[in-house]
């Protein structure tokens, strides 16, 4: 065989490899959520939580109990959450000092409290209850503390003493091209929460310090305002910051977490900015594994207005479910315990869904070993085809 004809079969054969290689380019929403367990869950609203009804409920159950035992670590802590899940900010932070007096040095107060402040919308004044959170115990809620404090931060560089203005990421268009013109513009982002993360380290978040963000930013969306535009938005700059060590970014997340935000503002610039932000998200990020086409914005929304409208029903049955027992005059406590005993899940899932982020790595370094294996077999087969009609051809000579 000729040194050009084998180069060119060699080639060929390598092709399937190569493109198995950029299999992360195609990832679907299934990979995507065996990455990041919940999270479409906690950006739909899917998820185990209470109603604004529930919360007034224990407010009276609390207050009432607390008559008999005015100083119970439990009961204070409950009321205060209540407090502030129906947005009485002051008077939570008011059971949480009662709280520090009575059973001093507690972590839970001091995250309690932190939090508590930034929901009033005082930033400075929680980040040293947070951190007092943090040197009592740096590992609970799996880190939820530590981006929160950082996710604070990051939102007072960016408001610089001003009005806070969303979307906090920065974005840039040439020339003189207006936030509000119709259609797809080139621009550029500057200053996303993972920028701040990286604070002029790495190109790109490491595969562990991304993890960690998205758990530390779903615990705050959990135990908050899951559907907090910053929080969202935090979410989805995390979610598509691409990899450098693999395939461990999720655009269609990313995408529907900056869709949600959109959702939460106001119409005008502040909107528009995020539903940017969502298609620019799914740049690269193709139809199928053997398609170059670019998905489009249009047809992901169209899905995800089906997971809200799905997480819609399902919070609206929970939610007539605990005024049912408010009215009849049961523990709607047990009863929501007796019912739901698991975390739901938006439908869809399959075998798939359930393989950590790590099976899927070794399913694409298996996919591109068989291709190289493959590969090597073409070769050697062709080589071999090649062998025998040579041999042939110097026989009859």
């Amino acid at each position: 065989m000729r040194p050009r004809r084998f180069a060119m079969v060699v080639a060929a054969a390598l092709v399937p490899s190569a493109a198995v290689a950029c299999l992360w380019d195609s990832d679907t929403i299934k990979m995507e959520r065996s990455r990041f367990p919940t999270t479409l869950e906690l950006i739909t609203g899917k998820f185990l939580r209470h109603s604004p009804e529930f919360y007034e409920w224990r407010i009276r159950d609390r207050l009432k109990k607390l008559e008999s035992n005015p100083n119970d670590p439990r009961l204070l802590d409950d009321l205060a959450v209540a407090y502030d899940k129906t947005g009485q900010h002051d008077k939570a932070i008011e059971t949480m000092e009662r709280q520090e007096k009575h059973n001093p040095g507690r972590y839970e107060t001091a995250a309690n409290l932190g939090t508590f402040y930034f929901h009033s919308g005082k930033l400075d004044a929680g980040i040293p209850h947070i951190d007092r959170a943090l040197a009592i115990n740096p590992d609970a809620h799996f880190g939820r503390e530590k981006y929160q404090n950082l996710l604070v931060q990051y939102v007072i560089e960016r408001r610089a003493g001003g009005p806070l203005n969303l979307p906090l990421t920065r974005l840039e268009f040439p020339g003189e091209k207006k936030l509000d013109d119709a259609g797809r513009y080139d621009f550029t982002t500057h200053d996303t929460f993972a920028d701040f993360l990286k604070k002029g380290g790495p190109q790109s978040l490491p595969r562990e310090e991304r993890e960690a963000a998205v758990k530390g930013i779903l615990g705050m969306m959990k135990f908050g305002k899951h559907d907090s535009p910053v929080l969202l938005e935090a979410l989805g700059s995390v979610l598509v910051d691409e990899g450098h060590d693999g395939p461990h970014d999720a655009k269609l997340l990313a995408a529907r977490a900056y869709l949600k935000a959109s959702y939460e503002v106001p119409d005008g610039p502040a909107r528009r900015a995020y539903r940017l932000l969502a298609d620019y998200a799914l740049m690269m990020q193709t139809r199928a594994r053997d398609s170059q086409e670019q998905i489009k914005l249009e047809p992901v929304e169209a899905e995800f207005q089906k997971e809200l409208a799905e997480a819609r029903d399902w919070y609206a049955d929970l939610r007539e479910r605990e005024l049912s027992w408010i009215r009849d005059g049961k523990d709607p406590e047990a009863e929501f315990d007796k019912l739901y005993d698991s975390e739901p899940e938006v439908s869809g899932m399959d075998a798939k869904d359930t393989m950590s982020a790590e099976t899927w790595d070794y399913i694409h370094l298996g996919a591109l070993g068989a291709g190289v294996i493959l590969a090597l077999v073409a070769v050697a087969v062709l080589g071999y085809r090649a062998y025998r009609r040579w041999a042939g051809r110097g026989a009859s000579v």
